[in-house]
C-alpha cells in the first residue's frame, strides 16, 4: 500500500453503503469520491462518506491502549490492558456473578458484519446477559413489534419504492438521514422517480423536512400523536372498505379484536390533538386505498415518540389487512444470502425472554433497555452492573437522561471503551482499546442487507481492507479473542472457539509479520459466505463495484415464510391488546395539554449523530453549535427574538443555548438537533471548541418512563418550557 493507488470499496457509516473510489499513497487516503460505477448506488455519496478519512486521520485518533490516572489518560502496553482488565473481570465475577459485567454496543460496531458477532461472543463467553444497545434509543419498537407480529423479530416489512403507487412517509426525514431499515442510495432521486410515474406521496411531520421539499404534499402532525393518526386511518380504513378480507382470512388472526380497537378512533375524535383535519386524513386514506401498491413507512420520529410500538404495530396491521404486505408496490420482506427468519426463529436466535433486574422489562434482541442502565448501575443489590464495555457507541451523548448516566459511569468499579476517537464516554474510560476504522477492515454488508435482503435493488460487495492498522491499532475481533482469553473466559461459552480462534489469529500474525495478534477477518467472511452457498469472499472481489443478486419477490412471504407458529400473521398479540388500555386515558392528557411546547430532533446534511464535530470541515463558522429552532410567533409570544439564548427545560433537565427562527416547523414545536455537547471531551481538539448542547439531558430515563414491551425512551415529542435567559444568564452561556 505504498504506491498510489485507486481502489473501490463501500462506505460504512450508514446504511445506504454508498459505492466509492478510494485513492491511497503510502498507507494514508489522499481521496475519497463516489464509485460511478456501483450497481446501486451509481455515483451518490453524501459529505460525510467523502470526508470520513479525514475524521479518521485526526491526531486526535486513538493509537494505543490508554488507561486513566491521577494525570489524565496514559499510554501503557497492550499485555498490561490485557492483563489488569481480564483480573478485574475474573474478580467481578467471583465476587458479584457474570450479570455485573455489562456492554453496551452502539452503532457503529452494527455496521460491521464482523464486530458484533464477537462482541456478543466475549459476553455469552463470560455468561453475562447484561447486554444493552443502541437500538433502545431508535428503534426497539420494530424489533418487538414484529416478534409479536411475524414470529421473529428481525421480519421487517419494507416499501417496494420501485414500485409504489402510494407512500406514506410519518416521522422519517430520508432526504437527510437516508432510509432506515432499507438501503436506498440517492433517496431524493428515489421519491422524484415515483412522482415521475404518477406515484403519490405523503410525508407526515411536525416539520416540513427537506423530503417534503423535494418530493410529495406535507402533512403537519403534533408531536408524539402518531398512535392516534394510525388509529383514525385503520378506523377509516375499515369505513371505506379497504380492507382485503379474503386475504385476512387466510393469512392472518386477530382482525376481530383490530375492527374492535378501531372502532373508536374516527379521524372527527383525533383530530383535535393530531392537529390532522378529518376532511384530510379521509382523503388520505382514499388514496391510498385506490392506489395499486401503497405503503405506510415510519422511522425514528414515530419510534421515538413515547408509542413507536403501538404506531409501528398499527402500520403493519393495515400495510396487511388492505393487501399490501407481500405485494408488488406495497410492502416486501426481503431475503438475504440465506433465510435467516427462518433459520433465527428455528434456533431462537434474539429471542431469550430475559427480563431487567430494574423494572423487569423484557430484553428485546437479548438486550436491555439503555433506559434503565444508569440505574443498574446505582442501585445495590444482586446482579448490580460493576463494569461495563462500551464497544462502538457514545451513549453519554445519545442517550436519555445524560447526566444521571454520566455519574452512573462515574461509579463503575470497571469502564472499558473501544473506540477510534477518545469521545465523552472514553473521557470517563478506565481503560480506551484503539480500534480499527471501516477502510482498514475487509467486510461485507451488514446484516441488515446482507442476511435480510433489506436492500431497494438486492446485490452484494465484498472489500479489502483499504489501508493498514498503524501504532498498536487492532480489529474489534482481535480485541474480543485476547480478552476472552485474559478473563479465562472463552469466545461463545466454548473452549474449541477460543482454540481456534487464538491459533488463526497467530498463524495470522506469522504469516503477515504482525507485532500482534491478528484475527483473519477475509478467512471469517469467506467461511460465512461459504457456510450460506453463496461461493467465496475472493469471487465477490472480482466485481469491485457490486453484484446484483435476485430481485424481491412479491407474494413470497405470507404463503410460507411468516415464522409464527401457525404461520399466520398475527395481528392483535394479546400483549399489544393489553397496552391500548391506556390510550384513552392519554388522549385525555394530550388534550390537557394542547398548549404546551414539543420538542422534536432535528438532522443536519453535515452531522451524523455525534461522529462528524471532530472535523473542522464539518463544523465551520455558525455550524459550531446546535440551536433551538422556534417559529417566529412561538418566539415572540414568549418575548423571544432571533439569537436570543434562552433555558429549556423538561421534567429531567434543562439546557442553555441561542435561538433560530425556523417557520417550517408545526405551531407549537421546537426542535433542537441531537448529538452535541462536547465541551468535557478533552481528548477530541476539534468537538471540544464546540458550543453545543447535548438534547439527551431533557430526556427521562428510568423504568416508569420507558415505553412498555420495546424499553424504548421517549426521545422525541417531550414537553418542554421555553424562557428568555437573563442578560446575565445569556452572558455567561458557554454551551455547557
Amino acid at each position: 500500500m505504498t504506491k498510489k493507488q485507486t481502489v473501490h470499496t463501500f462506505c460504512r457509516i450508514c446504511e445506504s453503503l454508498c459505492g466509492l473510489e478510494v485513492t491511497t499513497e503510502h498507507n494514508k487516503i489522499l481521496e475519497v469520491k463516489p464509485d460511478n460505477d456501483h450497481v446501486t448506488t451509481e455515483g451518490f455519496s453524501c459529505v460525510k462518506g467523502l470526508k470520513q478519512h479525514e475524521m479518521y486521520n485526526s491526531p486526535d485518533r486513538l493509537e494505543y491502549p490508554m488507561k486513566k490516572t491521577d494525570k489524565g489518560h496514559e499510554r501503557i502496553h497492550w499485555k498490561q490492558a490485557l492483563k489488569e482488565i481480564g483480573e478485574k473481570v475474573q474478580k467481578l465475577i467471583k465476587e458479584d456473578g457474570p450479570d455485573s459485567i455489562g456492554m453496551y454496543v452502539g452503532t457503529a460496531a452494527g455496521f460491521s458484519a464482523i464486530h458484533p458477532v464477537f462482541a456478543q461472543g466475549f459476553m455469552t463467553g463470560l455468561g453475562s446477559k447484561s447486554l444493552y444497545s443502541s437500538s433502545t434509543q431508535d428503534c426497539s419498537n420494530k424489533f418487538a413489534a414484529s416478534r409479536l407480529i411475524y414470529g421473529f423479530p428481525f421480519t421487517l416489512p419494507f416499501p417496494d419504492i420501485r414500485n409504489t403507487s402510494c407512500l406514506i412517509i410519518v416521522g422519517a426525514n430520508p432526504a437527510i438521514s437516508k432510509w432506515s431499515f432499507l438501503q436506498v442510495p440517492n433517496p431524493i432521486k428515489k421519491l422524484r422517480e415515483i412522482e415521475d410515474r404518477g406515484g403519490k406521496i405523503f410525508v407526515i411531520d411536525p416539520r416540513k423536512t427537506e423530503t417534503a421539499k423535494v418530493a410529495g404534499e406535507h402533512i403537519f402532525i403534533r408531536p408524539g400523536t402518531d398512535v392516534y393518526f394510525y388509529l383514525s386511518f385503520l378506523n377509516e380504513l375499515i369505513a371505506q372498505k379497504g380492507v382485503k378480507e379474503n386475504l385476512v382470512l387466510e393469512h392472518t388472526t386477530g382482525y376481530e379484536e383490530i375492527l374492535k380497537l378501531a372502532k373508536d378512533w374516527p379521524a372527527s375524535k383525533t383530530e383535535e390533538i393530531t392537529k390532522i383535519p378529518a376532511a384530510t386524513l379521509k382523503s388520505l386514506v382514499t388514496t391510498y386505498v385506490e392506489a395499486d401498491g401503497a405503503a405506510l413507512y415510519s422511522s425514528t420520529g414515530v419510534n421515538m415518540g413515547g408509542k413507536g410500538l403501538m404506531s409501528y404495530w398499527l402500520q403493519e396491521v393495515i400495510n396487511a389487512i388492505s393487501g399490501n404486505l407481500d405485494k408488488q408496490g406495497g410492502t416486501l420482506v426481503g431475503k438475504g444470502i440465506m433465510d435467516f427468519i427462518k433459520f433465527g426463529a428455528k434456533k431462537g436466535l434474539l429471542m431469550r425472554n430475559d427480563r431487567s433486574r430494574i423494572g423487569n422489562l423484557m430484553s428485546v434482541n437479548d438486550a436491555y433497555p439503555g433506559g434503565v442502565l444508569a440505574d443498574e448501575i446505582l442501585t445495590p443489590g444482586k446482579g448490580q452492573l460493576k463494569a461495563l464495555f462500551v464497544t462502538g457507541g457514545n451513549p453519554l451523548i445519545t442517550m436519555a437522561n445524560a447526566e444521571k448516566l454520566k455519574k452512573a459511569f462515574q461509579s463503575l468499579e470497571l469502564l472499558v471503551c473501544l473506540d477510534i476517537l477518545p469521545g465523552e464516554t472514553c473521557q470517563e474510560a478506565h481503560y480506551q482499546l484503539p480500534c480499527s476504522d471501516p477502510f482498514q477492515r475487509a467486510d461485507l454488508p451488514f446484516i441488515f442487507p446482507l442476511m435480510l435482503g433489506l436492500q431497494e435493488k438486492p446485490y452484494m460487495q465484498a472489500t479489502k481492507a483499504i489501508i493498514n492498522m498503524e501504532a498498536e491499532q487492532r480489529n474489534e475481533a482481535s480485541i474480543y479473542i485476547d480478552l476472552a482469553k485474559a478473563c479465562k473466559k472463552p469466545l461463545f461459552g466454548s473452549r474449541m472457539a477460543q482454540w481456534f480462534f487464538n491459533g488463526l489469529s497467530y498463524w495470522s500474525r506469522l504469516i503477515k509479520g504482525k507485532k500482534f495478534n491478528a484475527f483473519p477477518q477475509e478467512f471469517f467472511l469467506n467461511l460465512l459466505l461459504r457456510v450460506s452457498g453463496q461461493k467465496s469472499f475472493r469471487h465477490f472481489l472480482k466485481f469491485p463495484h457490486g453484484k446484483l443478486r435476485k430481485d424481491h419477490e412479491a407474494g413470497s412471504f405470507l404463503s410460507g415464510r411468516v415464522v409464527t407458529d401457525d404461520g399466520k400473521v398475527h395481528l392483535a398479540p394479546t400483549e399489544l391488546l393489553e397496552l391500548t388500555a391506556t390510550l384513552q386515558r392519554d388522549f385525555e392528557k394530550e388534550q390537557a395539554s394542547s398548549d404546551q411546547l414539543r420538542l422534536i430532533t432535528k438532522r443536519a446534511v453535515t452531522t451524523h449523530n455525534s461522529w462528524t464535530h471532530n472535523l473542522d470541515r464539518m463544523i465551520a463558522k455558525g455550524r459550531d453549535t446546535n440551536y433551538l429552532y422556534m417559529r417566529d410567533q412561538d418566539a415572540r409570544v414568549r418575548g423571544i427574538s432571533e439569537l436570543d439564548v434562552v433555558d429549556v427545560k423538561s421534567s429531567t433537565g434543562v439546557v442553555r443555548l441561542p435561538v433560530k427562527y425556523l417557520n417550517e416547523l408545526m405551531p407549537g414545536t421546537v426542535a433542537l438537533p441531537h448529538g452535541w455537547g462536547h465541551q468535557h471531551a478533552k481528548g477530541l481538539s476539534v468537538a471540544s471548541k464546540t458550543k453545543g448542547v447535548n438534547v439527551n439531558i431533557l430526556a427521562a430515563d428510568g423504568p416508569e418512563n420507558l415505553e412498555p414491551i420495546s424499553g424504548m425512551a421517549k426521545l422525541t415529542g417531550i414537553p418542554v418550557e421555553v424562557t428568555k435567559a437573563t442578560k446575565a444568564q445569556a452572558a455567561t452561556w458557554s454551551g455547557i
